[in-house]
């Protein structure tokens, strides 16, 4: 063991100092600027399971700590906190994965400080380490369960509620120009009456499957699953165009399968419109759901309702904020409850 230092040995054999070290629940430990271990104290004998007697005098590389990062990097030999800490004079925290006397690995949120004596010479090093097993366990499981959350509710949903949460103020309706995409599967109640449950369900998972992920692409979220149908949300208009031609694309791709598979071919309705909503949480004092509604959302619903499986349908609102609308035609004009003016409404042939 290398000679320590004399202003080190006096901090050690300090009696309050020790008392003082020992009182903490942290694990604390004190070394030379060979890393030798020179003062081990009660919370790192309870975190590790190593004693003081089985400790001082010894390297963590001594096959006692071996300390590894996140990556499966063992410190000791090249990266070790105690040594940068050292050599650059400067606080190093970082979190690591120590071995206990019991041979297993668990993670630890380590702060190391280096000693100086009075002339600001580097003499040695006090790591100061926490056991955040439990809170690793949380975050994990937050983790989990944020995933699974996702699964069931809107991206937009999910961020306005993740930021509820964190600020503790709870949504106020917004006014917003969004675009609204309706997809619909046609004849589904033919589908129903000749297809078991089973077949059902994956055929609207796989129809919804291939909707949620060309939506997501072009910057949309889907707002709400209604029975056979969708509602998407976008903040550009020829997102929502672009999202509903791919859908379209693929969903041939898919037919062609199906038909190989003697499968029932699927066919879609789109109606798209674009406007004035209100964004906000609607439903119960105990449960709510964040979605948009509004004449704009009506209309959309309209125009799906009343198109062909053949082409993407979209109303004059739609039509002039497009950047190329050659793409579309006029087809008629659409009467709707309680609207004084019909709706023009074009088409596009797929």
């Amino acid at each position: 063991m290398k000679k320590i230092n004399p202003f080190l040995q006096n901090i050690i054999s300090d009696p309050n100092i020790i008392s003082l070290l020992n009182a903490i629940y942290d694990g604390i430990y004190i070394v030379n600027t060979d890393r030798e271990i020179v003062f081990w104290n009660k919370g790192a004998e309870k975190i590790t399971g190593h004693i003081n007697g089985d400790i001082i005098n010894r390297k963590c590389s001594d096959d006692i700590l071996n300390h590894i990062d996140e990556n499966g990097h063992l410190l000791c030999n090249k990266g070790c906190p105690l040594s940068k800490a050292m050599k650059t004079g400067n606080t190093i925290e970082k979190k690591v994965y120590p071995l206990s006397k019991t041979k297993e690995r668990f993670p630890v949120l380590s702060r190391v400080d280096p000693i100086k004596d009075e002339d600001g010479n580097v003499v040695g090093a006090i790591e100061v380490f926490r056991d955040i097993s439990k809170e690793e366990d949380f975050r994990v499981l937050q983790e989990k369960f944020n995933n699974l959350i996702k699964k069931y509710v809107s991206d937009t949903a999910y961020k306005e509620i993740t930021k509820q949460a964190l600020t503790g103020k709870t949504k106020t309706s917004k006014l917003s120009d969004l675009t609204l995409l309706f997809v619909d599967i046609a004849d589904f109640t033919e589908f129903v009456e000749n297809n078991s449950m089973c077949g059902i369900v994956s055929m609207l998972n796989e129809v919804f499957d291939m909707c949620g992920k060309i939506i997501k692409k072009q910057h949309g979220d889907i707002d709400k699953f209604i029975g056979d149908s969708l509602m998407a949300v976008f903040v550009d208009a020829n997102d929502a165009v672009i999202a509903a031609q791919e859908i379209w694309k693929q969903n041939e791709l898919q037919n062609i399968e199906r038909d190989k598979n003697k499968k029932q071919k699927i066919l879609l309705h789109y109606g798209i419109n674009s406007g004035k909503v209100i964004w906000s949480d609607i439903g119960t004092s105990e449960r709510k759901d964040l979605t948009v509604f509004g004449d704009a959302v009506n209309i959309a619903k309209r125009i799906e309702e009343m198109s062909d499986t053949n082409a993407i349908y979209i109303s004059e609102s739609t039509y002039s904020r497009l950047k190329n609308p050659h793409i579309f035609s006029f087809h008629s004009k659409l009467t709707i409850k309680g609207k004084k003016d019909p709706i023009a409404i074009f088409k596009s042939f797929l």
